[in-house]
């Protein structure tokens, strides 16, 4: 198999600060990338360094630093309420970054990118497990679609440049993610890591109780950020789209874009009881029901990518277990 990237490539990890993006250069690193004296770098500007909503901030980087490989982890993120609450800071702030790194590696000749997703671009009612063929085929929900219509544009700008310019753009469609510097804010955190937290508080606290939203019986994949990470380099080491075995749609034109989960989900109902089991706090749970549940289920189908060779490794209870502890042993954590 032809090798797709090397230890002497210069590497961009945007977003590198967050979880996915740490996570990422944690893996790359392991792996070997941003060797020195091979001639690789891994290239992790801070904000201050590089202004990912500027054009101009981020054309004078590119021209500056000539980087080979380009992978996108910069988004801003955020659950249910900031998604229903800042509709145009998600839909425009993540247009923003991702047009400009994707158009700048086009035009300063990046030879390899790949752009992160999200699970949430697939329709609300989409046939489970969710095949990479769902997108675009219905409404989306609406308490995301912002986020999801931005994720949407930038998969079909890596396509458009793939088939106009021959651009070799790659996506990965990841599940809900969890993991080392996850969100932990008490309203604006995805569901894992604040179930991690009210439970965390209770135990400290005695509470009685730990109230949770919705009704805990919509049903969830959640997958540890590092096998994310592992993924990444996988897809960027193994897999274009051009080969002749390379995954292909219902039509057998070729995938750009591939979803990566566990290929197992659970009710929220069923993650914090799982939650609360760790926690080793006997407390009871409510549900307010007045907050809503987001869509029903939400599982992705992974066959193509596993039939590439890659596959997650870290079992949720491992993955809760990892994290309580953490969180137990910095709480500090949790303002951050």
């Amino acid at each position: 198999m032809k090798r797709k990237i090397f230890k002497s490539d210069k590497i961009f990890i945007a977003g590198s600060n967050g979880m996915v993006g740490s996570a990422i250069f944690r893996k790359f690193k392991e792996a070997g990338y941003g060797d020195l004296k091979s001639g690789g770098n891994l290239l992790v500007p801070t904000r201050n360094e590089l202004n990912l909503i500027d054009d101009f901030s981020v054309k004078k980087w590119y021209e500056r630093n000539k980087p080979d490989v380009v992978i996108i982890a910069a988004a801003k993120v955020g659950g249910i309420l900031a998604n229903n609450d800042m509709p145009v800071d998600f839909l425009l702030e993540n247009i923003k970054i991702q047009n400009n790194l994707i158009e700048n590696a086009w035009r300063f000749g990046v030879k390899r990118l790949l752009f992160l997703g999200s699970s949430c671009i697939y329709p609300k009612y989409s046939n489970q497990p969710i095949k990479e063929e769902e997108l675009l085929n219905g409404e989306l929900e609406s308490t995301n679609q912002w986020y999801a219509l931005a994720k949407i544009a930038g998969i079909k700008l890596c396509e458009a440049l793939r088939i106009q310019h021959n651009f070799d753009a790659i996506c990965l469609m990841p599940t809900n993610l969890y993991g080392p510097r996850d969100n932990y804010h008490p309203i604006n955190s995805h569901v894992f890591a604040a179930l991690i937290r009210k439970f965390y508080e209770a135990s400290k606290e005695k509470n009685n109780f730990v109230n949770c939203w919705g009704t805990g019986n919509v049903y969830r994949e959640f997958m540890h950020v590092d096998d994310l990470a592992e993924a990444v380099l996988f897809s960027l080491e193994n897999w274009d789209p051009a080969e002749k075995n390379a995954p292909k749609d219902k039509n057998g034109s070729p995938l750009i874009y591939l979803n990566v989960g566990t290929g197992k989900d659970i009710s929220i109902k069923g993650l914090a009881n799982k939650i609360r089991k760790v926690s080793n706090y006997d407390c009871d749970i409510t549900w307010d029901t007045s907050k809503p549940d987001g869509t029903q289920r939400k599982l992705l189908s992974i066959e193509r990518i596993k039939k590439l060779g890659w596959s997650a490794k870290i079992s949720l209870d491992f993955g809760i277990k990892e994290t309580f502890e953490e969180i137990k042993n910095k709480p500090y954590l949790l303002d951050s």
